[in-house]
């Protein structure tokens, strides 16, 4: 950027120590407790449980694409919440704002685990899911830019990043305490129970961190700089127009929308929503195990978001974010393959020892179709359903070749003893505990890049635009951002392994993003355009 802020100097002043520490804990809790919420979904999405439960359509790739399209809604409806509840924050307080927007989360949140099923009710059961998933976008558009800037505001220049980097670690936390919770319930009772109504328990848990959360807000008092200029009668009479009329503002919003939360977001969702549906379908490995390496890592990772937030007070936010994006480019794909080979060999060594190559004159495969239309797409949609990587070649007749030996029964049952016998495992695995700490290993450097470019955000997002718009300057496009580039990654990463039969072909949505990400932020970002004192 080559134009800077001339907005008004602002001087919040070193708080005591206690009074830090009581600001960072209130608002880093209610926002990993508000991520639960929203990431509760996601994670039972991964399960199976909410495609089956909701969207039951006798096609499990399509409940597996429906369920995720209903964890999109939730993104898409971010940005709106962001437009109201960022003209609120910037009209009315910081405080009161992200007050309402944990309220309205908490409460859609449980409605979910109260929505009867699909066979009870019909289409009225996903109408409501959706429905809910609305709600807790629309709160979570409003939350994350209330918490990062209340605490920012709260904090000298110098320690801004550092005292940020708590409400974007919150972020993975929550993600974490949606595994745990989910695999101490499941644990705790009989499988049985688990699928038929276990699985709403974690929901109506949001009910107990929703009456904490209240706890904990309504004792803060309001932003010292919104004070001022509330005092001063220089707060925004229209911020959501202001955002967009602002000299310069233009420029900022689309280097916070395409460089920044773009980016950052689809690092964050492909390390862990990524590699946890990367486990569980393309690799076989057992849902629990899946999910505890992947909620370790995601635990032990958040270490690097704090760490790289101090560390942006340091040596500056932009160097660190360019930083992340040129090496998660190199390290995407490595990354994956190492976590590939250690969770699951067999199948890796099947793959390349005994290709799979379905041939035809028309091998087109929806994976939307309860039935496809053709032989050739029923092939693709076996092969999908069981994870198996494939390759398609044009042929006058439809086949199924498996290490060069062409299949001649084509039966579902014929298909599967061909592949065990080409040394394809079909089952769930469990890899050793060597296996493991390898994929372990990879999470954690994941989460690295992850920290690298999202542990400053708060930070330069809350020094990129003037205080007196900043709620909805910030907000709108960090949440266009992180809704629709990260919203639709699961959805989209499935359907692109679902359409080519390759299961890292997915991460070229990622890499993709993360591209155009790093163009963006260098032509646009640069350290001096940045508010020091706000």
């Amino acid at each position: 950027m080559s134009s800077t802020v001339p907005a008004q100097a602002e001087t919040p002043g070193e708080l005591p120590r206690r009074d830090v520490r009581r600001v960072i804990t209130a608002s880093s809790l209610g926002t990993l407790f508000e991520w639960y919420d929203f990431f509760i979904y996601g994670t039972l999405a991964a399960s199976g449980i909410i495609g089956r439960t909701f969207f039951p359509t006798g096609n499990e790739t399509m409940q597996t694409l429906l369920a995720w399209a209903g964890f999109a809604v939730g993104f898409g409806f971010r940005p709106l919440g962001a437009v109201v509840f960022g003209y609120l924050g910037d009209r009315f307080g910081r405080k009161h704002t992200f007050i309402v927007t944990i309220v309205l989360m908490g409460i859609a949140t449980a409605g979910v685990g109260l929505v009867p099923s699909y066979a009870a009710i019909g289409w009225l059961a996903p109408a409501l899911i959706i429905l809910l998933r609305i709600c807790q976008g629309l709160a979570l558009g409003g939350e994350y830019g209330g918490a990062a800037i209340y605490v920012a505001e709260h904090s000298p220049a110098g320690k801004r990043g550092f005292y940020t980097s708590f409400i974007q670690a919150s972020v993975g936390a929550g993600f974490f305490l949606s595994l745990i919770v989910v695999l101490t319930c499941k644990g705790a009772m009989p499988a049985e129970a688990w699928d038929s109504w276990g699985w709403r328990v974690p929901f109506l848990l949001s009910l107990l961190l929703l009456a904490i959360s209240l706890w904990m807000r309504v004792k803060l008092s309001e932003s010292p700089v919104f004070k001022a200029m509330k005092a001063a009668g220089k707060t925004s009479k229209n911020p959501l127009k202001e955002s967009f009329t602002y000299p310069g503002n233009g420029r900022r919003l689309l280097l916070a929308l395409f460089g920044i939360a773009a980016g950052l977001t689809v690092i964050w969702f492909t390390a862990m929503f990524t590699t946890l549906g990367f486990l569980r379908n393309a690799m076989h490995v057992e849902e629990s195990v899946a999910q505890i390496v992947v909620g370790a890592g995601a635990l032990m990772g958040l270490g690097w978001f704090i760490l790289f937030g101090r560390l942006s007070d340091r040596f500056g936010r932009n160097r660190l974010i360019v930083t992340g994006y040129v090496l998660t480019l190199a390290l995407l794909f490595p990354l994956y393959w190492v976590i590939g080979n250690a969770a699951n060999p067999a199948l890796t060594a099947a793959s390349q020892r005994a290709p799979v190559v379905v041939s035809g004159t028309d091998c087109a495969f929806n994976p939307f179709a309860k039935q496809q239309d053709n032989p050739c797409g029923r092939l693709l949609d076996h092969l999908s359903k069981r994870g198996i990587a494939y390759s398609v070649e044009a042929a006058p007749a439809v086949g199924l070749k498996i290490g060069g030996t062409m299949l001649t029964d084509s039966t579902a049952p014929a298909i599967d003893a061909a592949l065990t016998q080409a040394g394809y495992p079909l089952g769930k695995v469990t890899p050793p505990l060597t296996s493991l700490l390898v994929i372990f290993a990879a999470i954690m450097a994941l989460t690295a890049l992850s920290g690298m470019t999202y542990g400053p955000v708060a930070a330069l997002l809350t020094e990129l635009f003037p205080p007196q718009i900043r709620y909805s300057s910030m907000s709108i496009p960090y949440h266009f951002g992180t809704g629709y580039f990260g919203g639709v990654l699961p959805f989209v990463e499935q359907y692109i392994v679902a359409r080519t039969g390759d299961p890292y072909a997915g991460l070229w949505y990622s890499w993709g993003v993360v591209a155009m990400a790093l163009v963006v932020t260098l032509l646009l970002l640069r350290e001096r355009d940045l508010l020091k004192d706000g």
